[in-house]
């Protein structure tokens, strides 16, 4: 069986949100190891140094990752013991390297997002390549093969399979892919607006604490499979994205970051808990072996906005103007070994939110006698509308600004070549 995968992330998020009634600062926690200063001894250091090293180089199992499982057998179905499989994919770097066991089956675990290349080798029979299996986030792959007697330097070239069913899980769940991430048009760019196309989510209503949009924000959470919203376990690359008080997501990561997600929304597999409803598995972007980056604008104004109903002392929309703007790069730093992934998203709202609301009326100001009351009576203002059934009406607009940034930066190495070398030396 193969390795565990030693493809390790560094993953810094921040988002910081500024409206007219709130100033909300959301990021991750960061690590401080305030102890390195009070270490004098050069030899602990170095201790600590190698320690650290090698935690960070164990093998992540809280990445959103997926895997490739199956078997090999030959023309007549009799299984093919020690058959050497390769999986690569040369956009990341990531080659990894396995053997089949004494019933023919193998295993690639905590494979990244990634289009693998499958090339499967044994004595006696000739080489067989499949040129692209994709692997999604939290997918459990099975590929199984046939090989043809022959010569090793003989090759059968497959372009694809058709066979994308998970046959190891019972887990019933729907991937929204990088394609459909990036390319599907999105009011306010909210990527959990798109877990409405997973089957069985809908619209949570607004009467909600979490999935009430908020200015600049969206809602914070979603139904899905008849669960209550707040039954919903938010994952980004593994680790919980929950606000563990009112147990909504505690906030939307940039639409560019996000590089696919999947919904599993009944029989979840046993390494998930937390939450009784479904699981939402974000997996990021990372960078790769090419340089690759964007910039975008999108404007939104008053131009085409009709009057609100309820704006009785003008004929004009109220004001609005709305700039989403940012951008995204990621490449190498060292070929094949050390990648950058890095994006930006601002959001600058200006708009007016029109009032219009029941106040007193001259004569019911005047009839107030307690001297509490009348203090109480000059903080309300005055009725500047009598509407058709003779109420009295305050109407008018107010300001609501939003200013929203948000960045990450994500830094990941490939370090199975090196611990590969450091477990085999032949190889």
């Amino acid at each position: 069986m193969g390795s565990p995968s030693s493809f390790a992330p560094f993953y810094v998020f921040g988002a910081r949100v500024f409206t007219r009634s709130s100033n909300v600062r959301l990021s991750t926690s960061r690590l401080h190891l305030n102890v390195w200063s009070s270490v004098r001894s050069t030899a602990t250091k170095l201790f600590l140094t190698l320690s650290l090293f090698i935690v960070f180089s164990l093998p992540v199992y809280c990445q959103s990752t997926g895997s490739i499982e199956g078997q090999i057998v030959d023309e007549r179905g009799a299984v093919i013991e020690g058959a050497e499989i390769t999986a690569s994919c040369p956009s990341i770097g990531v080659k990894r390297v396995t053997t089949t066991d004494d019933v023919g089956r193998y295993q690639f675990a905590s494979l990244p997002v990634c289009d693998y290349q499958l090339q499967i080798r044994a004595k006696g029979f000739k080489e067989q390549i499949l040129q692209s299996s994709r692997v999604e986030v939290a997918q459990r792959l099975t590929q199984n093969f046939q090989l043809q007697v022959g010569d090793i330097s003989e090759r059968v070239v497959v372009a694809s399979t058709n066979n994308l069913t998970e046959q190891t899980t019972i887990s019933v769940g729907h991937v929204i892919d990088q394609r459909m991430v990036h390319d599907l048009p999105l009011n306010g760019r909210y990527f959990l607006d798109l877990g409405l196309l997973v089957p069985g989510t809908v619209t949570a209503a607004q009467t909600g604490f979490s999935t009430f949009p908020s200015r600049g924000v969206g809602a914070l959470a979603m139904n899905t499979a008849g669960n209550r919203e707040e039954t919903v376990n938010y994952m980004i690359n593994g680790i919980t994205l929950n606000n563990m008080v009112f147990s909504s997501i505690t906030f939307q990561p940039s639409i560019d970051s996000v590089a696919e997600f999947k919904v599993d929304n009944s029989t979840l597999s046993a390494e998930y808990g937390q939450n009784s409803g479904a699981v939402v598995n974000i997996a990021t972007r990372g960078g790769g072996n090419g340089f690759h980056g964007e910039v975008f604008e999108f404007f939104r104004n008053d131009a085409l906005d009709a009057r609100n109903f309820f704006t009785l002392t003008s004929s004009q929309p109220p004001p609005f103007k709305r700039n989403q703007f940012g951008g995204h790069g990621g490449g190498p730093i060292i070929k094949n070994k050390l990648f950058f992934f890095s994006s930006y998203e601002g959001l600058r709202q200006r708009q007016s939110v029109d009032l219009n609301s029941l106040v007193l009326s001259d004569s019911q100001r005047a009839s107030a006698t307690d001297p509490s009351v009348i203090k109480l009576i000059a903080l309300i203002p005055r009725a500047n509308f009598i509407d058709s059934a003779g109420t009295p009406r305050f109407v008018g607009s107010a300001r609501a600004p939003v200013r929203v940034d948000q960045w990450n930066l994500d830094i990941s190495s490939n370090l199975s070549t090196q611990l590969r070398r450091l477990r085999d030396p032949q190889r």
